[in-house]
């Protein structure tokens, strides 16, 4: 399943979220890191993200032809930043690939996640800094987790790397 995040696509901008992405846009048209405005930008949306993912979750689990069974979580960028809170409340999810960010605002929910995770990473990121993308893996609490780290920036991630992915989650949910 795949759903706009709070704030995004279709879905109505509420003023703050609106002040804190200009914010951020302003500050790395400066040459500022984004760290701490990308956090602020995540963890407004989160609480409303969790709550909207869990109920689809249900919503399709209770469908004939998807039914109940184990469920993974991918997430790069924002859905890394709206997904930690997410597994980390969410029993029903028994793996997740995460990355392409910083541990601004998330050790928290990370330290609860004890799923078995793959986490991306970008070497040359202009978006996140390696040592805060480094530190979220580590706050991880699994014990199951491999970091995967590319050279490139932000989106750069190589196409190997999907099926990887793909691999990981047959591992973890067949």
């Amino acid at each position: 399943m795949a759903i706009d995040a709070p704030n995004h696509g279709d879905r109505p901008e509420d003023e703050e979220f609106g002040r804190i992405t200009a914010e951020m846009r302003a500050g790395m048209a400066a040459g500022e890191n984004p760290g701490a405005p990308v956090a602020a930008m995540h963890s407004r949306p989160a609480p409303r993200a969790v709550a909207d993912r869990r109920a689809v979750l249900t919503a399709v689990q209770r469908l004939d032809q998807v039914g109940v069974g184990p469920v993974g979580y991918c997430g790069m960028s924002m859905g890394c930043g709206l997904g930690v809170p997410l597994i980390a409340a969410e029993p029903r999810i028994r793996a997740a690939v995460l990355g392409l960010l910083g541990v601004h605002g998330l050790a928290g929910d990370a330290a609860r996640i004890t799923v078995p995770v793959q986490f991306l990473v970008q070497w040359d990121d202009q978006m996140v800094e390696r040592e805060r993308s480094l530190a979220l893996f580590d706050a991880l609490a699994s014990t199951e987790k491999t970091l995967h780290a590319n050279p490139g920036r932000h989106g750069e991630v190589p196409s190997f790397e999907v099926d990887s992915s793909l691999r990981f989650f047959m591992r973890h949910l067949s």
